[in-house]
């Protein structure tokens, strides 16, 4: 057994996306921050209605995926092809775009915490251009389960072993074979779990900081931070005299070329002139 280590450390920087949503970006700040297949991480945080209340206006997407977990808030998902759905405290939104979608995430609350994620996926070449769906996932329908430590897991997708039991998550069979996992430590506490060898993979506390590594090769990662992941068969991360909360997230590389144009994300630049084209004539369907 090969235990992952901590390779890279990207703090999170904040920015705004949507009509001016604040929010904190980690993977994908830059090009080179990228962790195929993973594009983007955003953390969105904020009690104060004014950070979110304009929310994600009608936008388009080609090429990807997106996945939109809800920690605290209830969001409204529409679309041009008539879909609706309501994203709701622990609750998530699995999203493929494929050819083309556009739509639209707006607040449904005027006041209270508005907290959460957004992950972007790559899709392979040969399935950039398959229609677009979404799946959303209510809260009770992510399975979780309680750690012999006090600790708890959330399995949005894949499957995860621990205490014995090996646990599948509310979305399977992608080609990318993602694991999301939501977890929570108590203080000086430890979450271990196999991981797939040739997976990419990364740590994001969002409350707490944990530590990644066995005991001789120790290291922090700090909340709103992301801890990518060397080569290996396993993780550990632990707490130390504080609770931590954190996604722990891996896949399978695509190792193919990623040309992106802001929503648009495929493998050349002939492909994004045709996305740009597309949308523009009203043919992103």
């Amino acid at each position: 057994m090969r235990t992952r280590t901590l390779k890279q450390v990207i703090h999170s920087i904040p920015t705004s996306d949507g009509a001016g949503v604040k929010l904190r970006r980690s993977i994908g700040q830059a090009a080179s921050l990228r962790l195929d297949p993973f594009l983007m991480l955003d953390e969105f945080s904020s009690a104060n209605a004014e950070d979110y209340i304009a929310g994600f206006p009608d936008h388009p997407h080609r090429g990807f995926e997106t996945v939109t977990y809800m920690l605290d808030g209830h969001m409204l998902h529409s679309d041009h092809l008539g879909n609706q759905g309501n994203l709701k405290s622990g609750g998530a939104q699995w999203m493929t775009a494929g050819r083309g979608i556009i739509h639209a995430e707006m607040p449904q609350q005027e006041s209270g915490r508005m907290r959460g994620f957004q992950l972007w996926i790559n899709l392979p070449a040969n399935e950039k251009m398959k229609s677009a769906a979404y799946r959303d996932i209510q809260p009770e329908d992510i399975p979780e389960f309680n750690l012999a430590n006090g600790g708890r897991v959330r399995i949005i997708a894949g499957s995860t072993k621990a205490d014995g039991r090996n646990i599948k998550g509310a979305i399977q069979g992608l080609s990318t074979e993602p694991l999301f996992l939501d977890v929570r430590l108590p203080a000086g506490s430890s979450f271990a779990t196999p991981l797939p060898m040739g997976h990419s993979a990364f740590v994001y506390p969002y409350e707490g900081q944990v530590e990644i590594g066995p005991t001789t090769a120790r290291r922090i990662v700090a909340a709103q931070t992301a801890g990518v992941l060397s080569p290996g068969d396993s993780i550990k991360i632990g707490t130390a005299e504080e609770p931590a909360a954190f996604l722990l997230l891996a896949a399978r590389p695509l190792q193919e070329p990623v040309v992106q144009y802001g929503p648009f994300v495929m493998n050349t630049r002939e492909e994004i002139e045709q996305a740009i084209h597309d949308y523009q004539n009203g043919l992103l369907v």
